[in-house]
């Protein structure tokens, strides 16, 4: 008869949290941050208004369509060194973009940072899956966590407005390197993986990694195409139905190969797969309130970028309480759809509030308290998804799990980005033919009106989204999580277990 007992905790797994929080900071933050040095980029660099959306598509392309082939490649290679070496190919990506001389040169880099953020990114949550197994501490962790992963976007605003007004442009990468720097050397100090990267004469699926990475990058492609043509052009159609085609195949191969680059365990199983479908429906509505808050700050209240950014602080701080002190506080107590569900009804809740903006409405009294609601609900509700879509995974797929939870957030921000903002059009364009004015001096305020009146649509339909997520936990998850099943202990499961005989 043999007794398991787990080795002692690793005394410096707090200390790896920090960099490995500061890491996954530093690929959020770049979200957002460049999209506010933008102008200033396009005045410097002298590109077109089409090449400037590519700046940030070349990001979200790369980043979204290679994060399943990123968090294998961690599973394999061994997550540490997946880890440090996406912080530093992402800090030299960054460096190359913040030296950039012309558009190519700073669009290729903004390619490459998002190639190594898809290796930084699952191999930093599949670090801190398998660093915080008990029950409290982990949620204490996915709560500092999730706090980052949901306000670091906004994070980002602040950030980048102060860089663009008081230095350049340039140092919305440039930052980078000093993030890096710091996540890279504490990482090779404080961050301990077990599995070293030897894959056992497991092979890569190379036929898995072409359909999933063509699949992907079709969709993101194509919602970005959907934003500026239109969801019935040809282009967004083809693009769309290419990747879903890609897709289909992609699952068809994972359920008959040896070794798949994603197995199907991970998706299939009920609490898994629900809160990867959570999480891409919320993020579809938080995405909404970022980009239209954005504008209506800017273009219709006349705050500064850097005023702009400050605005967003107080969503930032309702998230990391709803993180830190409500999810994380309770997510050992309660199933994970007691806190999920009402959390994002919360959100949604918050998001009704905002929906209330006109072109006069105070900060104080419609977007502060919006801002500060739905914070706190998406707080409480993304710590417990986050843990619950890495729970009871096996070791030896904790990487492409955790590719699974970005993949679910990049896609639900493409569909979010290009459908909410179809439909903020498309409710301006009816708001003005049915407003027509007669008096050519009130044509500017009826523009403003339209415009404001397609934003708060949109917020509608992202409350609506948000509503959805919450329907979608309580229909899905179990009560509670079933314990993981045990896994034989070999490879790094032999370095989490001692063995009495």
């Amino acid at each position: 008869m043999s007794i398991s007992t787990p080795l002692p905790r690793d005394p410096g797994r707090w200390k790896a949290l920090v960099f490995i929080c500061l890491a996954q900071l530093m690929v959020v933050l770049d979200g957002t941050i460049v999209n506010i040095a933008l102008p200033s980029a396009q005045h410097d660099l002298g590109f077109s208004d089409a090449n400037r959306q590519w700046v940030v598509t070349a990001y979200a392309l790369a980043f979204g369509s290679l994060l399943l082939f990123g968090g294998r490649i961690a599973d394999l290679w061994g997550r540490k060194r997946a880890f440090v070496t996406g912080v530093i190919g992402f800090a030299a990506a960054s460096a190359l973009g913040g030296v950039a001389a012309n558009t190519g040169m700073l669009m290729g880099a903004r390619a490459l940072q998002g190639v190594f953020g898809a290796l930084l990114a699952p191999a930093a949550l599949s670090l801190l899956t398998v660093t915080f197994t008990e029950a409290k501490e982990r949620a204490k962790a996915f709560g500092i966590y999730g706090a980052i992963a949901g306000g670091g976007a906004a994070l980002g605003l602040i950030l980048g407005g102060v860089l663009t007004e008081y230095l350049s442009w340039r140092w919305t990468l440039l930052v980078n390197i000093f993030f890096a720097a710091a996540a890279a050397l504490g990482a090779l100090v404080y961050v301990h993986d077990a599995r070293t990267g030897h894959p056992h004469g497991r092979r890569l699926d190379l036929p898995g990694v072409a359909l999933a990475s063509g699949g992907l990058a079709c969709l993101v492609y194509g919602f970005t195409r959907a934003e500026s043509d239109g969801w019935s052009a040809a282009t967004t159609l083809g693009l769309t139905g290419a990747g879903a085609v890609l897709l289909i195949g992609f699952v068809i191969l994972e359920a008959g190969v040896r070794a798949p680059l994603l197995p199907l365990r991970v998706i299939l199983d009920r609490n898994r797969g629900g809160a990867f479908a959570c999480l891409a429906t919320a993020v579809i509505g938080m995405f909404g309130l970022l980009l239209f808050l954005t504008f209506y700050l800017q273009a219709v209240q006349g705050f500064s970028p850097l005023k702009c950014g400050l605005a967003f602080l107080p969503m930032t701080a309702g998230m990391m309480i709803g993180a830190t002190q409500i999810g994380s506080r309770l997510a050992p107590r309660l199933p994970a759809r007691a806190l999920m569900a009402p959390g994002y009804l919360v959100a949604a809740a918050g998001l009704v509030i905002l929906a209330q903006i006109t072109p006069d409405s105070s900060y104080t009294t419609v977007v502060l308290p919006g801002m500060v609601v739905m914070g706190l609900g998406m707080g409480t509700a993304m710590m417990p998804a986050m843990s619950l879509a890495t729970h009871g995974v096996v070791s030896q797929d904790s990487g492409v799990a955790s590719a699974m939870v970005n993949t679910s957030q990049q896609i639900g921000g493409a569909i979010g980005t290009a459908l909410l903002n179809t439909i903020a059009a498309s409710a301006t364009a009816t708001y003005t033919h049915q407003h027509v004015a007669t008096d050519p001096a009130a044509t500017g305020h009826l523009y403003l009106q339209a415009t404001v009146h397609g934003y708060a649509t949109a917020i509608w339909w992202a409350a609506g989204f948000l509503t959805l997520a919450a329907a979608l936990a309580a229909l899905l998850l179990n009560h509670r999580p079933l314990p993981a099943a045990p896994a034989p202990a070999t490879g790094e499961d032999a370095h989490h277990l001692t063995t009495i005989h």
